[in-house]
């Protein structure tokens, strides 16, 4: 049945659950049993994440305390 794969700066531990719920309860909205559904989180560096030609630790360097806390799961 579905596999769900979601590619994200590196998130929450607390967020993950509440995620991977939701995306379970979507499909589940549809009919699709929730035993069915598999969701994986992939999570990338900023370093590995790029828009418009500059990667996102340069492109994003100003979102207030975002960047050192997403850099700080990822020591």
């Amino acid at each position: 049945m579905p596999i769900v794969t979601i590619e994200s700066w590196p998130l929450d531990k607390e967020k993950k659950p509440e995620i991977i719920s939701g995306i379970t309860d979507v499909f589940a909205g549809v009919g699709i049993p929730k035993d069915a559904v598999t969701v994986v989180i992939h999570e990338n560096p900023l370093d590995n994440w790029g828009t418009a030609g500059q990667q996102h630790t340069v492109k994003y360097k100003d979102i207030g305390g975002l960047r050192k806390d997403l850099n700080k799961e990822q020591d």
